[in-house]
């Protein structure tokens, strides 16, 4: 019986029943003899200069082993994602830029000795100016955050004739959208241990890139990258947070040091208080259709507050200026995208790099101007959805992956009976039917960003994976696996995996802007060509065919009526001395970017989606329900359809919270502050999933984890103007925001009764 295919199987994932029965190890699991514990203490304000560190108590306490400061670092003390702006010490030098720096590291017997000899500490700060508005950031005279200045970064994409375009137009909507610093609130906070041994500093930890860490630890301990070992523990969550480097350089410092065991997990308060933030952004657009509702233009001026550190700044800069017009044929687009230092918590990326933001405003200009002239929502967005073929903002040419007409018709019944349940709304209900749309490119903006994997089997034909793909919870060791089992023809149970280790596996990149199973996936694939590539070169010999002729797979050879055991390919192999292994690299083609017009191509491809979303107010509270979503998903092709939908749902529901109520303000010191859904906000959600079998994907496949979160928010908002008559522009749609509306729209009423009268 021939194996079925491994690819579009809804196989269990791997490492779900660990995690259901609590048998997962976690980052601060698996305790060592002689653990150390670490505490930092933090500056607690600033920005200001350190007049006086006095630790002198704080190292006597009993239980004390040591305690470090920036001068016990023995490389360069400043750590980023990007490289061009690498801008964040690990322990403040001579000064603090935010609360949230650390001043210093404690390492003691236990965490109860470490924090109480925290509050021995005497530290003494005069502060410094600071500057909180990011617009005032940018005056001369303004207090100096960035080393190089308060401009971090900025980004533009121009193409066609905006100002001819606006002159041409039968309709132009202008509005001012803005959307607030959000937290990642994963599961698990922040946590490792690290350890001496074999002459190596090895990390453990929870993180989205084992390599990465791995580089910027050895400048951090002035090492060869040979002289640390990073190990990703398993990762309770991270939509971007556990990709900054953060505790694992305290680990690393301290393990290096003393030669011990050490320990660090931070607590909900740390993790809000000194981890990056979603980036809030102001954007004003102006929009322009004909008279048949075509898109003519898009003008976006997008400007952002990245606080204190760059992070990834510069990554989610451009690619807010490259999503900025949306899913559609745009032919006149002009763009201009600012992130500016200041001296408040600083953002990084989460989930969406900058397009959950844009995408509030370029689905509320198209709802706009689709109320402007009369046309339903729907069929506006029909109109202007990009088709295969077509040409995005930057100038890139489509291939046939590109279903956003598919994912948009696929809402259409869902859509019409809301809409028809919404009319019929009566009483203190106000109900409203919303729509948003998104497209977002797959890996790294406009930049190379390669992954390799290898694959081997051993003398027993068992077959083991390597792959340095961080392991979030999306899935990617199932998904990876079942690409490696499909090529050479495995049950893809039987593909044993070793992950995120960098003294055993090839750089895999960042798990981040939805790379993995497209560019991951492909280097896996590529390896596995290799392997099986090896094993048909010796059935070939053996059985006297062609390797074209030769049907392989986990069984054995076979050809012209005859079999070849597994066995005995392999044992050839190796009575010739050849190791059967093979590494697979990929890195997707793209080019950069016009410094000038942002034209090029920026990535291999793009997924698509769209949302509609069922919303309920009540008139009276102000309180405000979803009770239903449909999200239909391009996705290239389903590896695995059941995880595909499992990341629709996460994603939407961890949209409504970015619609409705999660807003980070320096007072959001804990969960009870800064609110996150429940799944008693959970609505129902229908998720669709539309393939387009990319041509440059694995066996077709795209991606979906950052698409899945996209559209919600702009639904949600589609759904509030429809049910409160006007809509609101600031994003967290809160109570407050929609009580001041729902009284503004009785106002409005009163005063047209009085005209009336």
């Amino acid at each position: 019986m021939s194996l079925p295919s491994q690819v579009g199987l809804s196989l269990a994932r791997r490492g779900g029943l660990e995690r259901v029965t609590g048998a997962c190890l976690f980052g601060v699991d698996l305790a060592q003899p002689g653990d150390l514990h670490l505490f930092a203490l933090r500056a607690g304000s600033g920005p200001a200069r350190i007049q006086r560190l006095d630790l002198a108590a704080a190292r006597a306490y009993p239980g004390v082993v040591a305690v470090f400061t920036a001068a016990d670092i023995p490389g360069i003390n400043r750590v980023g994602i990007i490289a061009k702006v690498k801008d964040q010490p690990i322990l403040a030098e001579g000064q603090t830029r935010y609360p949230g720096d650390a001043v210093a590291l404690i390492a003691a017997e236990s965490l109860t000795a470490a924090r109480a000899a925290a509050r021995l500490a005497r530290l003494e700060l005069e502060p410094l100016p600071a500057v909180s508005d990011p617009r005032q950031a940018l005056l001369p005279g303004a207090p100096k955050v960035g080393e190089a200045g308060n401009l971090l970064w900025e980004a533009r994409v121009r193409k066609g004739d905006p100002d001819g375009a606006l002159a041409r137009a039968a309709v132009v909507v202008t509005n001012t959208y803005t959307t607030s610093k959000a937290e990642h609130a994963a599961i698990e906070p922040e946590g490792g241990r690290a350890w001496w041994q074999d002459g190596l500093v090895v990390v453990r930890a929870s993180t989205q890139n084992p390599h990465h860490d791995r580089h910027d630890l050895a400048r951090l301990l002035g090492l060869p990258e040979e002289g640390v070992r990073v190990i990703q523990a398993e990762t309770g969550g991270g939509f971007g947070g556990k990709l900054d480097l953060g505790l694992q350089g305290f680990l690393a410092l301290a393990a290096w040091h003393l030669k011990r065991p050490v320990v660090m997990t931070y607590t909900r308060e740390e993790s809000l208080a000194a981890t990056a933030k979603r980036h809030g952004l102001v954007m004003e657009y102006t929009s322009a259709a004909d008279e048949q509702g075509r898109l003519l233009l898009c003008q976006a001026e997008i400007f952002g507050d990245s606080g204190v550190y760059a992070s990834y700044g510069p990554a989610v800069c451009v690619r807010a200026a490259v999503h900025a017009s949306g899913p559609y044929r745009v032919p006149h687009v002009e763009a201009h995208s600012r992130l500016v230092y200041t001296n408040n918590a600083w953002c990084g990326a989460m989930r969406g790099f900058g397009v959950p933001q844009v995408a509030l405003a370029h689905e509320g200009q198209m709802d706009e101007l689709a109320q402007r002239l009369g046309l339903d929502p729907l069929e506006m967005r029909i109109i202007n959805a990009l088709r295969p073929g077509d040409e995005t903002a930057t100038g890139q040419r489509l291939g046939r992956s590109a279903g956003l007409v598919q994912c948009l018709e696929a809402l259409r019944p869902h859509y019409g009976q809301w809409r028809r349940e919404a009319a019929r709304s009566e009483g203190q209900y106000l109900r409203g039917v919303g729509l948003g749309a998104m497209f977002y490119g797959i890996g790294n903006t406009a930049m190379s960003n390669p992954a390799s994997a290898r694959l081997e089997m051993d003398a027993e034909g068992r077959l083991c994976l390597f792959t340095g793909a961080a392991e979030l919870g999306q899935g990617s060791d199932t998904v990876l696996c079942q690409i490696a089992a499909e090529t050479l023809g495995w049950p893809a149970q039987d593909v044993r995996l070793v992950r995120g280790d960098t003294a055993r596996t090839l750089n895999a990149g960042a798990t981040s802007a939805s790379r993995q199973t497209f560019i991951s996936g492909n280097a896996v694939q590529l390896a596995a060509q290799g392997l099986r590539g090896l094993l048909l070169e010796q059935a070939a010999a053996l059985l006297g065919a062609p390797p074209q002729d030769i049907a392989l797979d986990h069984g054995g050879a076979r050809a012209a009526g005859k079999g070849l055991p597994l066995a005995d390919l392999l044992r050839g192999l190796q009575e010739r001395g050849v190791v059967v292994q093979a590494v697979g690299d990929y890195d997707p083609p793209t080019t950069p970017l016009d410094p000038a017009s942002g034209q090029g191509v920026p990535y291999p491809t793009y997924a698509f989606a769209a949302q509609a979303a069922l919303v309920e107010v009540d008139a009276d509270s102000g309180l405000t329900r979803v009770p239903q979503v449909a999200a239909a998903h391009d996705v290239g092709r389903a590896m695995n359809p059941r995880a595909v939908e499992a990341q629709i749902k996460g994603g939407v529901v961890m949209g409504l919270g970015y619609a409705l109520m999660e807003e980070y303000t320096p007072r959001c010191s804990n969960l009870h502050q800064y609110h996150i859904p429940t799944i008693a906000d959970a609505p129902r959600i229908v998720p669709i999933i539309v393939e387009s079998d990319d041509e440059a994907g694995p066996f077709g496949a795209k991606g979906v984890g950052e698409p899945a979160l996209i559209p919600t928010a702009p639904a949600v908002a589609g759904g509030l103007a429809q049910a409160l008559g006007r809509r609101l522009f600031d994003q967290p749609f809160s109570l407050e925001r929609i009580m001041a509306a729902l009284m503004e729209g009785r106002k409005t009423e009163r005063q047209k009764d009085e005209a009336g009268s």
